[in-house]
Order: structure tokens, then sequence, then C-alpha cells
């Protein structure tokens, strides 16, 4: 590896604005394991099907519907 390095021509990374933000959340078992067996089908990582499933909510502004019995 080089010692010095010469950024004087370094652009912004224009990705930056789509980085993903680690967080911790808690999902029932039987959800996960649905994902996981769609990613085995489909040989998408689970972790990134449930990310383009919240990802298609958000786009299509799909609101969430509960009735508590």
């Amino acid at each position: 590896m080089k010692v010095e390095y010469d950024f004087s021509n370094a652009r912004p990374n224009p990705y930056a604005k789509s980085l993903k933000k680690q967080i911790t959340i808690n999902i029932n078992e039987d959800t996960v394991a649905y994902f996981k067996n769609q990613a085995k089908t489909t040989g998408i990582p689970y972790q990134t099907l449930i990310n383009l499933y919240l990802a298609d909510c958000v786009n299509k502004k799909k609101k969430l519907v509960t009735t508590w019995e």
C-alpha cells in the first residue's frame, strides 16, 4: 500500500444518499423463516428481501390497516 495517496481529483460518492442504516429490529420467527425460505428460492439474501419489501411499501405509500378484536 502506498504511504501517501493523492485525493486532489477525488469526487463525492454519488451513492451516498442511498446508503443503508443499520438498525436492530425484533421480527417474529415465522416471518424471518418466510423470508429465509424466499431467499433460498430466489438466491437473494433474506435481509435484502425484507428491505426490498419495505421499500416497495414506502414507494407505493401503503398504509397499514389493523383491526383489534
